[in-house]
């Protein structure tokens, strides 16, 4: 490490680099004794020295630092800038986790904002519940905001049958289902047509994988078509498309919903 009488051009004192960091002198003291972030040099009077360089990596370990990162992986992840291309390499690096970290924010703020609006119409509190809305935010449920209108046997119905995993898979299908029904009403596609056939086998194989073939809980889920929700789209799919839809299959398949296939 070189040694100057004095502060040269282009080199700060360790207060300085505090002060314009927002740091304190003491943090730099710990992440020169923990190896770190050390100065570039000390004056003959044993001052630290950073340069302009040190600044730079200073704002890689406090952003990493920000993000949660302990001080081995704040280590591993710190990048050499001394050329454009590492710069920019270790500028996206630092972009990718800042917007990772973004979107666990966001995904946090959004449950927090949901809670809320449930709260006030509800009017209750159910933690239950309010648990339950919260995972299946994280896995992709579109359509949350149905879980209120669970009574607590199909809810623990649920619990049982479902881990994150599978709940998640059953969850995307059904995004998928209610995703290709709504282009059907979109386009005019008839629920009797040969497409809206399909869709209907589709949605009653996946009810039928949902109950496990007890039927005793059919009545409740397809009442979630005129529940009086906030979601629309699914409210009209089901009305309007998947409906009559599945009643055209049942009549045409011979399947009483509420027994055993007829023919």
């Amino acid at each position: 490490m070189a040694r100057y009488k004095a502060i040269p051009q282009g080199y700060m004192a360790v207060g300085d680099v505090a002060k314009k960091m927002g740091v304190t002198v003491r943090t730099l003291q710990y992440y020169d004794r923990e190896g770190l972030f050390s100065p570039s040099c000390t004056s003959e009077g044993g001052r630290r020295l950073y340069s302009s360089e040190d600044i730079v990596k200073l704002h890689q370990i406090l952003t990493l630092k920000s993000l949660g990162f302990s001080f081995d992986e704040i280590k591993n992840r710190l990048t050499s800038v001394d050329t454009p291309q590492k710069a920019i390499a270790a500028l996206t690096e630092q972009g990718n986790a800042i917007q990772a970290q973004i979107d666990i924010l966001s995904q946090s703020l959004r449950a927090i904002e949901v809670l809320k609006n449930e709260i006030q119409q509800m009017q209750t509190v159910d933690f239950s519940k309010y648990a339950d809305i919260i995972v299946n935010l994280q896995m992709g449920n579109r359509y949350y905001r149905l879980i209120k209108h669970f009574d607590d046997k199909l809810l623990d119905y649920c619990h049982k049958k479902f881990d994150k995993d599978t709940g998640a898979a059953f969850i995307e299908k059904f995004n998928a289902i209610v995703d290709k029904t709504e282009k059907c009403v979109t386009s005019g596609v008839a629920p009797d047509s040969e497409q809206g056939q399909l869709i209907a086998k589709e949605f009653w194989q996946l009810i039928t994988e949902f109950t496990g073939g007890d039927m005793s809980m059919l009545p409740q889920l397809m009442s979630f078509s005129n529940a009086q929700t906030d979601n629309c789209g699914i409210q009209n799919a089901l009305k309007s498309f998947i409906e009559p839809a599945l009643g055209v299959y049942f009549n045409n398949s011979g399947i009483n919903p509420f027994g055993e296939k007829n023919g």
